[in-house]
């Protein structure tokens, strides 16, 4: 089933046309591997014998991935029962296992032991690297560098692959408006287009070219779909959601990461409007199968299958297995209600045998697609086992182009911006409760990176500045509640000549099961900023988090903030790069920072209302105890230069629908030139507004962007090329109808979503 495309000119007339993305890419069709049916692979011959040979129960166990914990014995989890099912051809897969022998011992249990041989894959978390830990992805969506996200997934692929580790569950796409919610850390962010690109770079930088070549892994798009939009940012919870809203913000990026050829899809834990996604066929098999004509795997999440019943949409664990198999689930990760109970479904019609068979090939076809019937042991001599030379300037590199400068002032009457700082000082204080704290991964690092912990702020500032007496005091805990060594850190400060105060949250206090009601610096973080602030020295604000944080009143206090995430185990030097000027930072923010937490949901993309904020007008929407809008728009970020971007320049300024549908497009360039004094990073943005249409529109939405090197004084043009696909909208039909429809279209350029510069297209 294709998506169907409206084209609305006059009188409303519908014309079909071309399938629309949401992004600004042209679409790339998966490969022969991945729709067999209208392409057949190389070994799907194969793949039917396979299926031609197979019991029932062995089918069954393919649909099966347990939980290892590497402990065999009493309480050993499913790691006894991963053991005796693989010997017995009855499992498919299994998650949490890493290293080399490891993986070769239980592979040899299901190739050599069990009465086919089929091979197991095996997968982790790998989300932001393996022995190499790379910036949080919310750190990475802020490079508006989608080969940051790639340098990740190939450093991690390769490491994780040579570990015997075949699949990460990575990358995740959840479209989130909740900086309460702690899983915002393991995405990039508010808006789909970004998503989308990050998506797509990351999907291919962990695949390749070739899932069977040894430094790359299979990805999953994760999780499917709209569990960024959980009610209250509490996790697992509740989503109702429209049709235009899920297709229009956040199904984008799961198609991008189709687009890219994404081996499997993982489904979200939320209810979509009143029906879990692990039993939601519109979504798994409607629009992800069908519409999208996606061929690989379709992964529970974590007994998400068995948790429909307390969901109160299944009656018991047979119906939810029922239910999920049916909805287009093809694997269910760690709870056991296929394997349980599949054979009696069969009998009684519950479930077909030509579904659990599409199922089962499907789980064939990804074995095949990684080598593992050829190749299913890895070389033990060959495991990468820490992190290399190569691997950790990666990590160093890409975690700069991270960092977010929020703000940068003089530090006192006649003087410069404070950043960056003069490796020449006599003296520093480095103070704070992660000055000398290696808790810089973020969440999600995995255990297995724990022998290998991140350079501290307080080394890294020691070695950028090796001639300067380098004082250091913590002042408070991470947690904000020992405040007692505040006296201690003022004094450090006082008796400095610049400051460096290194505040932020714990990465226990982000990723899943992680939500926070109040998203301020924990404890009495915020003391410690204002006792450096009395001492009247210089200082600078380095803030590491999972999410954006509200600020509250020390942010005027304080003349400079950079905003470094949880920037990985290269953490302290990157920071330490960009505040002594060796990397001119250039990040920008995927996400608003809110003023305070009552203000959320707070993000660009919002609608106008009918009575849009008015300070003159009490009957308009706002607060009345808090300014309009947040502390720190979408797309913002500061640099050591400056820019000058021009206005949008279109190469048409009417164009009629009927050439949009048959693929012509218009082009908007936009100069941008560096009026500073110093090379630098500038993100060009492009952003769109439908102002009068059949569906209230956003009054911003993002359909571009580029960062870009320039020298100073150096200048270039940037183009972007926007089609249906960026100019149209998803409707309200459930069938999928993205129309285009006639009137004008405001284009805007800047390097943020505040951008000012505009041209207006005219569409006929």
């Amino acid at each position: 089933m294709r998506r169907r495309t409206v084209l609305a000119a006059a009188g409303g007339t519908a014309i079909a046309g071309k399938a629309a993305t949401g992004t600004a890419h042209a679409r790339e069709r998966p490969g022969p591997g991945e729709r067999p049916a209208a392409e057949p692979a190389p070994y799907e011959a194969k793949v039917q014998a396979l299926l031609g040979r197979m019991t029932v129960e062995e089918k069954l166990g393919q649909l099966q991935q347990l939980a290892w914990t590497g402990d065999t014995g009493p309480g050993g989890g499913q790691t006894a029962e991963a053991e005796k099912a693989a010997r017995q051809g009855r499992l498919g897969s299994v998650l949490n296992i890493y290293g080399a022998k490891n993986t070769n011992t239980l592979q040899r249990m299901a190739v050599e032991e069990s009465r086919l041989g089929i091979p197991l894959v095996f997968g982790l978390d790998v989300i932001h690297g393996m022995w190499t830990t790379f910036p949080i992805p919310l750190a990475q969506a802020a490079s508006f560098d989608p080969a940051v996200a790639a340098r990740d997934a190939e450093v991690s692929a390769k490491e994780a692959r040579s570990n015997g580790v075949h699949w990460a569950f990575s990358p995740m796409m959840d479209v989130t408006h909740e900086p309460r919610w702690g899983r915002i850390s393991e995405g990039s962010g508010e808006d789909p287009h970004l998503t989308a690109a990050i998506a797509a770079a990351k999907t291919r930088g962990y695949q390749g070219e070739d899932l069977a070549a040894k430094d790359r892994l299979a990805a999953c798009a994760k999780h499917f779909v709209a569990y960024g939009g959980a009610e209250g940012g509490r996790d697992y919870n509740t989503v109702d959601v429209s049709e235009a809203r899920l297709r229009n913000l956040y199904l984008g990026p799961f198609l991008a990461a189709v687009d890219a050829g994404v081996a499997t899809v993982m489904a979200s834990f939320n209810t979509i409007s009143g029906v879990p996604a692990h039993g939601n066929r519109h979504t798994l098999t409607d629009i992800l199968k069908d519409e999208w004509e996606f061929g690989g795997v379709v992964v529970s999440d974590y007994n998400g299958i068995q948790e429909m019943t307390v969901h109160g949409f299944a009656a018991d664990h047979a119906d939810a297995g029922r239910q999920a198999l049916n909805a287009g689930v093809d694997m269910e990760m760690a709870s056991t209600t296929l394997a349980d109970h599949g054979k009696r479904l069969l009998r009684s019609g519950a479930i077909t045998t030509a579904r659990l068979d599409d199922a089962v090939a499907r789980i064939l076809r990804l074995k095949f697609r990684l080598g593992l019937f050829e190749h299913p042991y890895v070389d033990e001599d060959a495991a990468i086992e820490e992190p290399t030379k190569a691997s950790r300037a990666a990590a160093r590199e890409t975690a700069g182009r991270t960092m977010v400068l929020l703000k940068n002032t003089p530090a006192g009457k006649g003087k410069g911006p404070l950043l960056p700082l003069s490796a020449s000082a006599s003296s520093i204080a480095v103070v704070g409760p992660f000055a000398d704290s290696t808790d810089l991964r973020g969440s999600w690092a995995g255990p297995w990176a724990d022998a290998f912990p991140p350079v501290t702020v307080l080394d890294a500032v020691k070695d950028a500045a090796p001639k300067a007496r380098v004082a250091h005091a913590p002042g408070v805990d991470p947690a904000g509640k020992d405040t007692g060594g505040i006296a201690k850190a003022a004094a450090v400060a006082r008796a400095a000549e610049v400051a460096v105060v290194v505040v932020g949250e714990a990465s226990a206090l982000s990723g899943e099961a992680a939500v926070r009601s109040d998203i301020s610096l924990p404890g009495q973080q915020e003391k410690l900023i204002a006792a450096i602030a009395d001492t009247g020295t210089p200082f600078v604000v380095v803030q590491v988090s999972g999410r954006p944080l509200t600020m509250g009143g020390w942010l005027d206090s304080a003349p400079a903030v950079l905003q470094a995430w949880h920037p990985g185990i290269e953490g302290g030097n990157a920071i330490a790069d960009v505040l002594f000027g060796t990397v001119n930072p250039g990040g920008k923010l995927p996400v608003s920072f809110p003023r305070s937490a009552g203000q959320i949901p707070i993000y660009y993309n919002h609608e106008n209302t009918g009575r849009p904020y008015d300070p003159d007008n009490k009957y308009t929407s706002k607060y009345l105890d808090l300014a309009d809008g947040p502390q720190f728009a979408f797309g913002h970020g500061l640099s050591y230069t400056t820019f000058d971007i021009g206005e949008p320049k279109l190469s048409v300024s009417r164009i009629a629908a009927d050439a949009l549908r048959k693929g012509d497009t218009v082009e908007v360039a936009v100069t941008v030139r560096n009026t500073g004094k110093r090379e630098g990073d500038e993100v060009v943005q492009v952003y769109l507004r439908d102002p009068v249409a059949s569906l209230v529109q956003p009054v911003r939405r993002l359909c571009g962007f580029r960062r870009v090197t320039l020298g100073a004084g150096k200048s270039t043009t940037v183009r972007f090329r926007l089609g249906a696909e960026d100019l149209g909208f998803w409707t309200h039909d459930r069938d999928g109808t993205f129309t285009v429809e006639k009137g004008e279209i405001q284009i805007y350029a800047g390097n943020s979503s505040r951008a000012r510069s505009e041209r207006t297209l005219t569409i006929t």
